[in-house]
This record gives structure tokens, C-alpha cells and sequence, in this order.
């Protein structure tokens, strides 16, 4: 199978190092430092695995003509400027990793919704400041047609997926998949940024734990707003956490976390937590502002988002002031020779 991969960062990099290792045909397209570090180094992973395989890593998107299949795993606010670059690509299936659900709109305006499958991402990690990627949760990858069913496609991609060591679920009901997650990311993303805490800590204490219930509650009955039921999958429980009483609701918040600890995920933290940490742009309008926008337009009331969206777009303000006076760009993240964020 022919694959593209859109960015290579911690998804994209975990991602091009378990197809490439399998046998699959990838193509990586990354920038700037990443890239060199990738043709150089190839991709290490460590953490829940360890091993590095030499990928093809390209800067060029314009080179890339075709692909069975383009996976999206830049950071949200990247999503526009980068499928400029890959408008050409003849494409069998387009799908994207990326947090929140804003993204399938984005990719069918530029390929079709007869091409744009719906994914979830179960599995994370994060980039270590040596090149090499940390691999903490590999809980697997669930893809559907939208807004539901499977397809051939769907189950080839799923098989595909398995076999490299991303655990591939063929999902029915994706579009409740993916609200899912974002339910329990918008929980988790809020409280780690302000916090930054770990994952197993920011679940597991009893104050932090009551805050991502309130965010979750909310998130809940925008899902439901929009007619879109909830699931459980793993230790992302919205469905349960949205339904529980409160303080019950808190306790399996808790249980999450103490779950995540069992399993060995102590050193987890939200991809937002990670890009504060290195002073990167934050995705803040793509996932909270989604929802504070279209809460306000289907009269759904979102106080504890949009508190946390006010709060976050101010550190995210503060971080793009300070890339603007050090004149760290966008593309890079070191050099000065590109345009400011």
C-alpha cells in the first residue's frame, strides 16, 4: 500500500516508522530540521517499543504525485496551508489523526467526502529534544466511512495498520468515535495546559479530575445537540464520565488515570501540554474555539469551555508575541528566514 504522510511530528513519526518497518511503501513529508534529522537518523521510537528504521522523508510535497492512501498529521492550525501544498496528489483515501472534528471538513473541501474517512487516534507520544520519539499510549487507530458504516477500504487500511503494530479497528459508528474522543480531549487539554501535569496526574486528583468532568459534561451536550450519541473506548470513557453523577463521574475519571498508571503511561502528556512546554503555538481556535463557536450558534451554553478558551487564548497570545520578538518561525522552529507567526 502506497502511504502518505502528512507531518512528522510524534503521530506522523510513530505513524511512517511502524508501516515502513512493516513493509509498507511510505512517504514521510516533513520540514526544516525534522526532516534533516529523519534522512540523517532515520526514526527512532522508544518507550512502549524501541527500534529505528530509515524512512523516505521528502520536503517537497510538490514532488509526491500519488498515494493509495494521504494520513494528515500536522498540527490543526498547519491543516490549510499544507493541503495547499498537496492539492495536486491523486488520492484513494484521505484521513487524519489530528485532535478534534473540525479536520473531515477540512479535508473533503479539499478531496471529496466521497474520499474522507473518519479516524480517532488512541495512541500518542511526543518528540524527545534528541530526535528520537517516545511512544507512551498505543492504543490503535479506529477509521469508518462518514458519518458511519465500513467499507473494503476501511477494513484493508485497518489490516494494514494491525499488522505494523497500530492496533486497526474497522469502526461502524466512527462519527461517535470521533466526538468521543474529543469530549474527553477538550477535558484533558484545558486542564493540562493550566496545570501542566502529566496525564496519570492530572486524571487521578480528585480537584483536577471534578474540572475535566464539568468539560466534559458540556462537551456532552453539544455531541448531543448535534444528534451524535457517545461511546467508551479504553480509559476515554465520555459516554460513562457524561452520564455517572457528578462525584461518580469523578471517581472513573480517577479510575482512568490509575488505569493509565498500570499500564506503564506515567510519563503522557496532552500533545497541547508538549507544545507549551517548547513554546509553540497552541491549538486553541481549532479545538476549544470549534466548540464555543458552535455552541453560540445551536444556543448550547458552554461556560467551563469558554472560560478555559478565554484563558488559553491568552497564553497561546503571549506565545506567539514572544515568537514574534525572537523571530522564530513557523516552518522550523529555529531559523529567521520564513514569515512569522
Amino acid at each position: 500500500m502506497r502511504i502518505v504522510i502528512l507531518g512528522a511530528g510524534a503521530l506522523g513519526s510513530i505513524l511512517a516508522a511502524h508501516l515502513t518497518r512493516a513493509g509498507e511503501e511510505v512517504t514521510l513529508i516533513a520540514r526544516g530540521q525534522r526532516a534533516q534529522w529523519i534522512e540523517q537518523h532515520g526514526i527512532a521510537i522508544t518507550g512502549l517499543t524501541d527500534f529505528t528504521v530509515p524512512v523516505t522523508v521528502t520536503v517537497q510535497p510538490e514532488a509526491v504525485e500519488e498515494a493509495d492512501v494521504l494520513i494528515v498529521a500536522v498540527k490543526t492550525y498547519d491543516t490549510e496551508p499544507a493541503l495547499q501544498r498537496i492539492r495536486h496528489l491523486a488520492v484513494g483515501s484521505v484521513l487524519s489523526v489530528q485532535n478534534g472534528v473540525f479536520k473531515n471538513e477540512q479535508l473533503a473541501r479539499h478531496f471529496g467526502w466521497e474520499k474522507t474517512l473518519g479516524a480517532t487516534a488512541a495512541f500518542a507520544g511526543g518528540v524527545l529534544p534528541d530526535g528520537v520519539v517516545r511512544l507512551t499510549v498505543n492504543e490503535g487507530l479506529s477509521l469508518g466511512e462518514l458519518p458511519a458504516g465500513t467499507s473494503a477500504r476501511v477494513h484493508a487500511l485497518a489490516a494494514v495498520l494491525d499488522r505494523a503494530g497500530i492496533p486497526g479497528r474497522a469502526s461502524p459508528q466512527i462519527q461517535t468515535d470521533e466526538w468521543s474522543k474529543y469530549v474527553v480531549f477538550v477535558g484533558l487539554m484545558a486542564v493540562a495546559a493550566l496545570t501542566r501535569l502529566e496525564t496519570v496526574k492530572l486524571l487521578t486528583d480528585p480537584a483536577l479530575a471534578s474540572v475535566g468532568v464539568m468539560l466534559q459534561r458540556e462537551m456532552a451536550q453539544l455531541a448531543a445537540r448535534l444528534d451524535i450519541p457517545l461511546g467508551d473506548y479504553g480509559w476515554m470513557r465520555a459516554k460513562t464520565v457524561t452520564s455517572l453523577p457528578f462525584e461518580e463521574a469523578v471517581a472513573d475519571l480517577q479510575h482512568s488515570g490509575e488505569s493509565l498508571e498500570a499500564r506503564g503511561a506515567t510519563a503522557h502528556k496532552v500533545s497541547t501540554l508538549q507544545d507549551l512546554e517548547r513554546g509553540r503555538r497552541l491549538e486553541v481556535e481549532e479545538i476549544l474555539g470549534y466548540a464555543v463557536r458552535k455552541g453560540t450558534e445551536l444556543g448550547v451554553p458552554l461556560p467551563t469551555v469558554d472560560a478555559c478558551y478565554r484563558l488559553l487564548t491568552g497564553i497561546n497570545r503571549s506565545l506567539r508575541l514572544w515568537d514574534g520578538l525572537s523571530g522564530i518561525c513557523v516552518i522550523c522552529g529555529s531559523c529567521r528566514l520564513s514569515y512569522l507567526r
